[in-house]
């Protein structure tokens, strides 16, 4: 079912990834996400919604900072079963795309930066870098996950989906954000990002449905918001109540519209699929 809700909310993202924009009293979201868990616990089944999201400070050439977002939520379904409705989609939009790869982030950082990221601490991500050539500010302060952040998008993003699709799962319970964690050696969170000639296109989880869990998780992320200085808007306590109240078992994903196209139609730069790119709006 094709649903619409509010682009104003009266939370913003918790993300320290993400910067909503503050439009006064409400902030404009960064996705549909929170409302449509919403809608989820209210019994409304399959959903979808094709939707402007905004998002501060992105801008460049694949990002601008309001876009256009494909977002849908499946009941029943976990992160790999959601992952073949992506297959499926994209074969329509992008035909002739035709090769799948499947690896998970561990296996990804092994085969294209020799780095094991369930293992890894500072030390081994600055030596990894440095023999890929990764020059760094010497004054940056980075953590594990702003390692394997910029490890990732130099050496190991780049690289996947030449010629076809690739889906990076199971990423490191630290970057879980709304996903559920599966206890394994090590946990990982159930979690995938789908990458395309080196654009990430798409963003999935099998969500995490515990209340107490995701709110630990938004305390954790304000925080660290605290400790970057960085703004520190208010938790959605609405869609905690919607988590208490119960969703179903369910996996969701977003899927960049403006990403897509540009695949569709070979452009280089977002700007040439968006009418009034940032610069000119």
């Amino acid at each position: 079912m094709e649903v619409q809700t509010p682009l104003l909310s009266a939370a913003g993202t918790t993300d320290v990834h993400l910067a909503s924009v503050n439009a006064g009293a409400r902030y404009l979201h960064t996705s549909p996400e929170f409302a449509m868990k919403r809608l989820l616990a209210a019994g409304s089944g399959d959903i979808y919604q094709i939707c402007r999201v905004f998002r501060g400070g992105e801008a460049g050439r694949r990002h601008n900072p309001e876009f256009t977002l494909l977002e849908w939520y499946r009941v029943g379904f976990d992160h790999h079963r959601l992952m073949d409705e992506v297959v499926e989609l994209v074969a329509r939009l992008l035909p002739g795309r035709t090769a799948i790869e499947r690896i998970t982030y561990r296996d990804a950082f092994v085969r294209h930066a020799n780095l094991d990221p369930f293992a890894a601490d500072i030390d081994a991500c600055r030596r990894s870098a440095a023999r890929a050539g990764i020059s760094l500010n010497p004054a940056a302060s980075l953590d594990v996950d702003g390692w394997l952040d910029l490890i990732g998008a130099e050496l190991v993003y780049p690289r996947l989906g030449r010629g076809g699709l690739c889906f990076v799962y199971d990423y490191p319970p630290s970057q879980a954000a709304l996903a559920r964690v599966r206890q394994a050696a090590p946990p990982v969170a159930e979690r995938f990002e789908v990458f395309v000639d080196g654009v990430e296109l798409a963003n999935g989880y099998h969500e995490l449905t515990d209340a107490a869990e995701q709110r630990r998780r938004f305390e954790a992320d304000i925080v660290r918001r605290r400790e970057l200085g960085l703004p520190q808007p208010p938790v959605d306590e609405r869609l905690l109540a919607a988590l208490e109240a119960g969703i179903p078992d369910c996996a969701g994903v977003a899927l960049g519209f403006d990403r897509l196209t540009m695949l569709a139609v070979g452009a280089q730069s977002i700007d040439e699929v968006i009418a009034f790119p940032h610069s000119i709006a």
